[in-house]
C-alpha cells in the first residue's frame, strides 16, 4: 500500500510520463503506416508526444520549453519510438489500451498547460485555449507532417472539445477556488470519460449549415424580370426588335388588329 503523505503530484507526473509514451507510440503508428525508416519513428513520436509542450512554452515565453529540460520526456519518446519500430500495436486489446492511456494524458496535459498559464497571470479564456493546445498540439502536427488535415479539425469523434471541457473545469477550480489538484483529478477523470463516450457513440461536432436568405425585390423588378427575353429556337417567328414571338403575344397582336 503506498504511504498517506504520497503526494499527488507524484501521481500526475507518472501519468504525463505514461502520456508521452502513448502519444509517441501513436506517433509510431503513423510512420509505419508510411512505412519511413528508424529516423522517421523517432521524430513521429517526439513530435506527437511533445509537439504540444513545446508549443505551449513557446507562446508562453517563461524560459526553456520543459521538453528540452526534462530528460525523462525524451527517453519516454525514444522508448516509443523503438516501441512503435519493433512491434505493430494493431491488434483490438493494443487499440484499446492506447486509447485509455491517451486520453488519462490528455487529462493531465490539459491540466499542465492551463494551471501554467493562470499562474503566468492570464485570463482563464487564453489559459484554456493554451490547455486544450498542449493536448492536441502534437497530433496536429503530427498529421499535417503526412500531408493531411488533422483529424481535431472534424470529421472524427470528439477530441478537442474533450481537452477543452477539462481545461475549463481547471480553470474554473483555480480561479474560484484555487484547488489545482481538484481541477487536475477532475480534468483526467472527465477527458477519460468523455474521451471514451465519444468514441464508443461515434459523437461528432454537427457538420456546417447553409441558411438561404431571399433576396427582397421591388415590384418593377418583378416585371422587368416577366419581361425578359425568352430563349430562341429556331423556326420561331421573331419581332424587329429581335424578341421573341411567343401565343400570347401573337393572339393578342391579332384580336389587336381585328
Amino acid at each position: 500500500m503506498l504511504p498517506l503523505d504520497f503526494d499527488p503530484q507524484t501521481w500526475f507526473r507518472l501519468i504525463d510520463v505514461a502520456a508521452i509514451v502513448t502519444n509517441g507510440l501513436l506517433g509510431g503508428a503513423v510512420a509505419r503506416a508510411h512505412r519511413l525508416d528508424i529516423v522517421g519513428f523517432i521524430i513521429f513520436s517526439v513530435v506527437t508526444a511533445m509537439g504540444g509542450g513545446i508549443i505551449r512554452d513557446v507562446l508562453l515565453n517563461n524560459g526553456l520549453p520543459v521538453a528540452l529540460t526534462d530528460s525523462y520526456y525524451w527517453v519516454a519518446a525514444l522508448f516509443s519510438a523503438a516501441l512503435a519500430y519493433l512491434m505493430d500495436f494493431g491488434s483490438r486489446w493494443a487499440d484499446r489500451t492506447l486509447l485509455v492511456a491517451d486520453f488519462l494524458g490528455m487529462g493531465c496535459w490539459t491540466a499542465t498547460g492551463t494551471i501554467k498559464a493562470l499562474s503566468l497571470g492570464l485570463h482563464w479564456l487564453p489559459a484554456i485555449a493554451l490547455g486544450v493546445v498542449t493536448a492536441v498540439g502534437g497530433g496536429a502536427l503530427r498529421d499535417i507532417m503526412v500531408n493531411r488535415v488533422p483529424a481535431i479539425l472534424g470529421g472524427s469523434p470528439l477530441y478537442a472539445t474533450v481537452a477543452f471541457v477539462g481545461a475549463a473545469e481547471v480553470a474554473l477550480c483555480v480561479t474560484l477556488w484555487n484547488q489545482q489538484v481538484l481541477g487536475m483529478a477532475l480534468s483526467i477523470v472527465s477527458c477519460l470519460v468523455m474521451g471514451l463516450l465519444a468514441r464508443w457513440r461515434k459523437w461528432q461536432l454537427p457538420e456546417p449549415v447553409q441558411l438561404k436568405v431571399p433576396r427582397p425585390r421591388l415590384a418593377w423588378g418583378r416585371r422587368r424580370a416577366d419581361q425578359a427575353q425568352q430563349p430562341w429556337v429556331p423556326g420561331d417567328p421573331l419581332t424587329q426588335e429581335m424578341r421573341v414571338i411567343d401565343e400570347e403575344t401573337a393572339r393578342a397582336h391579332r384580336e389587336g388588329g381585328l
